[in-house]
């Protein structure tokens, strides 16, 4: 059963090599007015995966679609359409001695399998991703977004077939069942590459299981290191920013740094966060310095397990250093590569974090919450790679292609 849907998939992506920018951009249009066309029965079956789940449940807020999000994930795909075609660039060009030419020229991989969790605008984000890299797309979503990624996927593949003709296997949705995990992990012969984007358990079974070539797109276990010259107005903005923006995504900031020198301001930078409830797990020096100034009911002593962990929730972690080194030892130890972050005014301090820091975003006096494809500029993102082959940080569009060697000559032979 499941081979019959990928070798149908496969077919799709030789098609996709023969379309041309413009229709490809017109049907990325097509399909964005559609589902906003169609938002309301979407909104609907959505409302019924949201039945299923607990409010409180940290998933909740990922799964939630609503109209103004429709809008921005459209945005999204709109702007995908906008930029330039990532496939056929010309990557280097030479001539060889005996006349030959080589030429690197960028290509699709082909067929792309994506397993994600309650997030169903990933749907979108890899359709249009997928389709302007002239790439089908194999999707593999969750339970717990089954009514919604059905609901996109229907009218995706509508918009296919009875507005353009295509073939609606550009885009095949997958049963929810732990079998088509199975077998799209092992689809050796007809998926060129997977992409797992959800939490690290998941991430961690793809990469274990599949035999298929697989990007990593990690869990963000992201820190904010306040150093002992950072600014206090600065730190404080960006430290709520990161945490409370959206606590669900994989940007969020799950754990502060403080130089002890600035424990006395440790007050004032966590204010703001008392007013979204947000638990803070403090190592003793942190937690002295904030007891009888922050809510007691949201204070509470560090763990060994509070450090290193992706809390997906209103709840952070601070761990007090003594000098710089102590806190790049502490990101070495529990970051996940993902996005790291440094609050200070000292220029030669910022720079040697940017080239010590060991993760696929480094940011200066900037929050965290940016590490995104569309707020790079890119559009939208298949995910955020944190491994360091192909792809590293927001993966979009040319992160979508491999290359091949184009070689043309004149008759020349090898002696």
């Amino acid at each position: 059963m499941y081979n019959d849907l990928f070798q149908a998939a496969r077919e799709a992506s030789k098609a996709l090599l023969l379309l041309d920018e413009n229709h490809v951009n017109l049907v990325i249009e097509t399909v964005a007015k559609a589902i906003m066309a169609e938002a309301d029965d979407i909104l609907a079956e959505n409302a019924k995966d949201l039945q299923r789940m607990l409010p409180t449940d940290p998933r909740y807020d990922r799964l939630q679609l609503t109209r103004e999000r429709l809008e921005g994930i459209v945005s999204d795909m709109r702007h995908v359409a906008k930029l330039p075609s990532p496939v056929g660039r010309v990557l280097s060009q030479t001539t060889r001695p005996n006349g030959m030419q080589l030429t690197k020229v960028s290509v699709p991989f082909g067929v792309i399998g994506v397993v994600y969790e309650a997030r169903p605008n990933v749907t979108l984000d890899v359709f249009s991703l997928c389709l302007k890299s002239g790439n089908a797309c194999v999707l593999k979503g969750g339970s717990d977004a089954r009514c919604s990624n059905e609901a996109i996927v229907r009218v995706v593949r509508q918009v296919l077939s009875t507005d353009f003709g295509l073939n609606p296997d550009i885009i095949t949705l997958l049963p929810t069942d732990r079998e088509a995990v199975q077998a799209l992990l092992h689809a050796n012969r007809y998926i060129d590459l997977i992409i797992p984007r959800g939490s690290g358990s998941l991430i961690s079974f793809v990469r274990q299981n599949a035999t298929v070539p697989v990007i990593e797109t990690g869990a963000g276990i992201c820190h904010t290191y306040f150093d002992r010259h950072g600014s206090l107005e600065k730190g404080r903005d960006i430290i709520f920013n990161a945490k409370t923006r959206r606590v669900s995504v994989c940007n969020a900031l799950d754990c502060l740094i403080i130089n002890a020198l600035r424990l006395n301001d440790l007050p004032e930078l966590c204010a703001p966060l008392a007013t979204k409830n947000v638990e803070i797990l403090a190592d003793e020096a942190a937690y002295g310095a904030l007891e009888g100034h922050y809510p007691g009911r949201l204070l509470h002593h560090a763990t060994s397990t509070s450090f290193g962990t992706e809390f997906l929730a209103y709840r952070m972690a601070i761990k007090t250093v003594l000098t710089f080194a102590d806190a790049l030892a502490h990101i070495e130890t529990y970051s996940s590569r993902h996005s790291e972050c440094i609050v200070t005014e000292d220029a030669e301090t910022a720079d040697l974090f940017t080239r010590s820091v060991d993760a696929a975003c480094v940011y200066t006096n900037v929050s965290t919450a940016f590490t995104d494809g569309a707020q790079f500029g890119l559009g939208a993102e298949i995910g955020i790679s944190t491994q360091k082959l192909h792809a590293r940080g927001p993966m979009a569009l040319e992160e979508l292609t491999s290359y091949k060697w184009v070689i043309t000559g004149n008759g020349q032979t090898r002696s």
